[in-house]
């Protein structure tokens, strides 16, 4: 009996010491050591290279499950007879698709018969883009088209990851930051939170920038007017070349007359210089 209760006794001590023990680790403070590496555990995100490291080409299961990211860009000229009234007509075009106008301009060619010419750029839906290229195509005589497509899927991936992988970063840093004791910690966590934030901001304008690029095609278009024909037999042609050689050769004669009237001058002391001279010897 007594070594029973010697047992129980034992036991129970040995009970209360591991409470105690559990009781001091749990109420002792918890501080933020960032010598112990607290900041360090949070993983860097590398910037952005132009070589993503994420592989989505490599079989056809990745291809199928991934949509492509291609920022697509078209250039068109065309001959119109009004300049400016296809313009406007470019301009309704891309109105009428949801579209807008990026820029647009035009210019007189040198000479009254020459005629206008103009470019315009619009951004369309990427979805319209046939659709869009055809309307503009029945304003007038396509003279040359091309359009070029980029893919940016590895980058816009590459970027979507890492902004994903920062505001984690943020996240834990909040978290760290509440658990913050001293002005030093504290000082230390805000540092490194708006070094975050900052990464974060430039990712979503690069971000930002991508989807837009996406989403909208751009078409630039040069407009021109033909250059009027006139049946002159060649007169319109020899007549101006006579003129401007003309005008070339008063040009050259004044030039001439501007470094001769010097030389004679010259000369001329000179000469009067010598017939005085000789005139007092032959005396």
């Amino acid at each position: 009996m007594k070594r029973t209760h010697l047992f129980f006794f034992i036991l129970l001590s040995l009970s209360v010491i591991a409470a105690g023990c559990t009781g001091y680790e749990s109420s002792s403070p918890q501080s933020v050591s960032f010598k112990s590496g607290m900041l360090n555990d949070i993983e860097e995100v590398p910037a952005y290279d132009g070589v993503s490291s994420y592989n989505v080409a490599d079989d056809g299961a990745s291809q199928s499950s991934i949509t492509r990211k291609v920022i697509t860009t078209s250039s068109v000229s065309i001959e119109v007879k009004d300049t400016t009234e296809t313009l406007d007509g470019i301009s309704d075009i891309a109105d009428e698709f949801n579209g807008y106008v990026s820029s647009s301009s035009a210019y007189t060619r040198y000479g009254d018969d020459d005629g206008m010419y103009g470019s315009i750029t619009i951004r369309v839906p990427s979805s319209e883009l046939e659709k869009v290229l055809d309307s503009i195509g029945d304003l007038g005589k396509v003279t040359s088209e091309s359009t070029s497509a980029s893919d940016v899927t590895e980058e816009y991936i590459d970027v979507n990851a890492r902004l994903s992988n920062l505001e984690k970063q943020e996240k834990r840093l909040g978290e760290i930051l509440e658990m913050s004791t001293t002005v030093e910690e504290i000082l230390d966590v805000e540092k490194e939170l708006v070094r975050v934030r900052g990464e974060i901001e430039s990712l979503t304008g690069r971000l930002n920038y991508l989807n837009d690029r996406i989403d909208l095609a751009t078409i630039n278009v040069d407009v021109s007017e033909p250059r009027n024909i006139t049946h002159s037999w060649g007169l319109r042609d020899a007549l101006s070349d006579s003129v401007r050689g003309f005008i070339g050769s008063v040009n050259g004669i004044i030039v001439f007359i501007g470094v001769a009237i010097p030389i004679v001058i010259f000369v001329s002391i000179v000469g009067v210089m010598l017939i005085l001279v000789k005139r007092r010897v032959w005396r």
